[in-house]
């Protein structure tokens, strides 16, 4: 019955991996229909390869920063316990993989290629870690901190903070260093839309995050006797509120309907495994208007050019969910209890500050020695062009 176990766990949090892995076809789409027409191949690019170097860089550095495990052993030590230790890395690769997916979205459109690589390589093997063993895995004595001084630990089931939050706030130091696209907002003043290119791919890519985020959540649990419909349920419900607040604060705006659940998505991460349906529902609400909120604020009055909104959809909104999860989750407020509202401000405003402090110098020292921009002519010719040599559509002018 133990082998059958195994294998069991084995089985489960291999096709979580596999659903989270569908989601990066997600976050490329949603890029793809976001950005002009000019851009859009070079979204799908990013997007794989970064997958592909987070992939070599977390095997061989990033894992062992968050969990001290070394996989250069022999093939026959990883394939023990039916190989659930090397399936397990698969599975949490595809969270660290999500951190330049992220960031991929704030940057587009003006960004170089190769540094965005390097930058990829140093954030996956080094800094997402860092936090990440910090919060998953007890290390460097931080939770113990937190635990004594709060009376629990800083708790995130699913990535609100460790991978949503991380990824928006390294992001946000990308997009001011970048700057604003070209012509995004003129000398005399006001904002120039650019509007996205693909309204049915922007939306394809929302309904794959939504369905691979079931993998996200409910296969956190990592082992099938600790799975829970509460997770699925509860992130039903922040999604549909995400939907339903996003549709009227929106006004009925195609970009914020789809990036709604999404947003209730993130947010409800932290504490799906402990909040009543009820709370969820409030916390995916939450979550929209803060997206919505903050979208327009950052775009309009603050001119900071973050194509995706990147920032306020998973740094906000990330945050929200940490904090969230110390609100709903307490036994008060219908949940299960054996959370702090200390303890998560005191996890959120860690993460965020790893992150805001990493992508300011990750960022800051590419651009000053190998810069981070495309030149003006290659910006304005479009990223397909300019880098991978050919458009989304070659036999139409590719500017348009």
């Amino acid at each position: 019955m133990e082998a059958v176990k195994v294998s069991a766990d084995t089985l489960f949090i291999l096709l979580g991996a596999i659903m989270v892995l569908a989601m990066h076809a997600g976050f490329a789409f949603l890029e793809v229909g976001t950005v002009r027409r000019k851009n859009q191949v070079n979204a799908l690019v990013k997007i794989l390869s970064d997958f592909a170097v987070s992939t070599i860089v977390y095997f061989f550095i990033g894992y062992g920063v968050a969990y001290g495990v070394s996989f250069m052993v022999g093939a026959e030590q990883l394939a023990d316990k039916s190989g659930f230790d090397i399936t397990k890395f698969f599975f949490l690769l595809t969270f660290a993989a999500a951190v330049p997916a992220i960031i991929s979205g704030g940057i587009a459109e003006r960004a170089k290629f190769n540094p965005q690589l390097i930058a990829t390589m140093i954030i996956v093997g080094f800094i997402y870690p860092f936090f990440e063993g910090i919060a998953w895995n007890d290390r460097y004595g931080v939770q113990a901190w937190i635990e004594a001084t709060t009376g629990a630990k800083f708790k995130d089931f699913a990535g609100s903070v460790v991978v949503h939050a991380v990824g928006g706030w390294l992001a946000l130091g990308a997009v001011i260093l970048l700057g604003p696209r070209l012509g995004r907002y003129p000398k005399e003043g006001g904002v120039m839309a650019q509007p996205p290119s693909s309204i049915p791919f922007l939306a394809l890519g929302a309904w794959i995050l939504t369905v691979g985020w079931f993998g996200f959540n409910v296969m956190s649990a990592q082992t099938i006797d600790k799975i829970s419909g509460l997770v699925a349920v509860n992130s039903l419900m922040a999604m549909s509120g995400g939907i339903i607040v996003a549709l009227i604060l929106g006004r009925n705006d195609p970009g914020f309907v789809h990036n709604g659940p999404l947003a209730g998505l993130v947010a409800v991460c932290a504490g799906s495994d402990i909040m009543h349906p009820a709370g969820a529902l409030v916390t995916g609400g939450v979550a929209a208007a803060l997206f919505v909120w903050m979208f327009t604020l950052t775009q309009n009055r603050l001119k900071i050019d973050d194509v995706l909104g990147v920032w306020p959809l998973h740094g906000i909104c990330g945050a929200w969910g940490g904090i969230a999860c110390g609100i709903f989750g307490s036994k008060a407020l219908g949940g299960l209890g054996g959370v702090s509202l200390m303890a998560q401000l005191i996890g959120t405003g860690l993460g965020i500050a790893i992150a805001l402090a990493g992508g300011f110098i990750v960022y800051g020292v590419l651009k000053a020695t190998v810069g981070i921009r495309l030149d003006a002519e290659e910006e304005y010719n479009g990223s397909d062009l300019s880098i991978h040599k050919i458009g989304a559509t070659p036999d139409r002018e590719a500017n348009w």
